[in-house]
């Protein structure tokens, strides 16, 4: 019978707030670094320099075509081994799941977040780059003040529908036993036995954060469509 009081007893409530805490503590912060990997992988890639151009190729390519999972795992297991044995050390025994996490969700969200913005750029017409550098402005400072920030209201939609892929996402952290809410379920389940019971609790809070990106996409798409006038 389906009864969620057993949730009120040992703390069990406790621990998923805590994990929907970690989910959006996560969420929050691998999104800003996204933005910050997506503009930066961008604005190289509109350089006017191949070799800037071909890295963000392999960049991107390879977080669009590997799992995010094998991503995180990467991250978490091999890119320590690369690093000297005395940071390695410190890396191993510090609590560094969270930020590894953080690193990978980031670098895999910027990379498609970096395509959603050149889509937009390709909507702007020519005639803005040539009328800003008609005012003197330089390369950078017309892609910085005049292109992209219109290229980012043409790619909202795309790029609001990529927070929602890195809501989701966040539950693959759980691999490397960063304590989301995923985490956080699996934890009562064993505890428990309450299998259907707990993650149909995690469902709904899943589902309660999908849809509220959902409306935010739909507020933005709505405010973008409105004529400005009157």
């Amino acid at each position: 019978m389906f009864d969620l009081s057993f949730l009120l007893d040992d703390g069990y409530l406790k621990l998923l707030r805590d994990g929907v805490l970690t989910t959006l503590r996560l969420f929050v912060v691998s999104g800003l670094m996204a933005i910050v990997v997506g503009i930066v992988l961008t604005t190289l890639r509109a350089l006017p320099v191949k070799l800037f151009k071909g890295f963000v190729i392999v960049i991107v390519e390879y977080h669009r075509n590997v799992p995010v999972l094998v991503q995180i795992l990467v991250w978490y297991f091999g890119v320590p081994q690369l690093l000297p044995a005395g940071m390695r050390d410190w890396i191993n025994a510090g609590n560094t799941e969270f930020f590894f996490a953080s690193v990978a969700l980031a670098l895999n969200a910027g990379a498609f977040i970096s395509e959603d913005l050149r889509s937009g750029l390709r909507a702007i017409p020519h005639t803005q780059q040539e009328a800003a550098w008609s005012i003197g402005l330089t390369y950078l400072q017309s892609f910085r003040y005049v292109i992209l920030p219109q290229g980012i209201r043409v790619a909202l939609p795309a790029l609001l529908n990529q927070a929602l892929l890195l809501f989701k996402n966040s539950s693959l952290a759980m691999a490397i036993g960063v304590h989301e809410l995923l985490y956080r379920t699996r934890q009562i389940d064993n505890l428990t036995f309450r299998t259907f019971d707990v993650f149909l609790v995690a469902t709904m809070l899943y589902l309660i954060g999908t849809l509220a990106l959902m409306a935010l996409s739909e507020h933005f798409a709505k405010r973008r469509a409105a004529p400005s006038g009157v």
